[in-house]
């Protein structure tokens, strides 16, 4: 039991994140700051998150916690699955949208909104399933490419996309998406899917992946925004995955 309120209380104290980094650029719109600069500050708790799970890759103490938790979250109450975890990814996300299409003011446009999210899906994508593919680190569950989970990334980047469009309104949009993000992270671990690790360091990759796109969004706007002629983003979902197409007119 003391294991799991340690994992419990980790996954958590990424909220804490989402207020230091709120002092760091609430003041900025799309993009890093007035001053065109990356704040730093705001990467240090999640990039803390992904060192931790690196560090954990090898034999090392930190696997412990990762058996522990196993230990007390599935093989002591063995239990079928809940897939619930599969839609709460998605839902900080959506809701950002859902918010900004139905006329409640966000930071940005919702084309932008959408574009943002789009570039940080990109980045959280590519990141995680290329790690999978070079770690290949076995599940809890016996089956392959565990590390990082995608599930955590992906909620977590949605958690710090409402933070950043719809904190500065309320506290509680920062506070609703991060408890998302942190119970999505704890459904891996009930559903014997990650391992403690896993989850820490998607959360790191999400919240990263969501920064970055803030501040590469802008230029790449800037690219395909010259004399005038904006690109046009078409998302659409096929096969089971949510694609974009995008044209533009030079």
């Amino acid at each position: 039991m003391k294991n799991t309120l340690i994992i419990i209380i980790c996954l958590f104290y990424f909220s804490s994140q989402a207020q230091l980094a709120k002092n760091t650029d609430t003041a900025s719109a799309v993009g890093p700051s007035k001053e065109g600069r990356f704040k730093w500050r705001s990467t240090i708790i999640p990039a803390a998150a992904l060192a931790y799970g690196f560090a954990t890759l090898g034999a090392t103490p930190l696997r412990n916690l990762d058996e522990a938790g196993r230990h007390e979250f599935f093989l002591e109450h063995p239990h079928k699955r809940i897939r619930i975890d599969d839609y709460m990814q998605f839902a900080p996300g959506a809701v950002t949208l859902g918010l900004s299409i139905s006329g409640v003011k966000g930071r940005n446009k919702t084309i932008d909104q959408a574009g943002i999210y789009l570039v940080s899906n990109i980045i959280l994508n590519s990141f995680t399933q290329g790690v999978k593919n070079a770690t290949d680190i076995t599940r809890p569950d016996g089956t392959s490419n565990a590390f990082p989970s995608g599930h955590a990334a992906e909620a977590f980047a949605s958690a710090e996309f409402m933070r950043r469009e719809y904190g500065d309104r309320s506290v509680w949009y920062t506070i609703t998406s991060y408890t998302v993000a942190s119970s999505v992270g704890l459904f891996r671990m009930y559903n014997n899917k990650h391992w403690f690790s896993d989850v820490v360091a998607g959360a790191g990759v999400g919240i990263l992946s969501t920064q970055a796109a803030y501040w590469l969004y802008p230029k790449i706007k800037g690219i395909f925004s010259k004399n005038g002629k904006g690109p046009v983003v078409m998302p659409y979902y096929s096969k089971g995955g949510i694609s974009a197409t995008l044209s533009h007119t030079f």
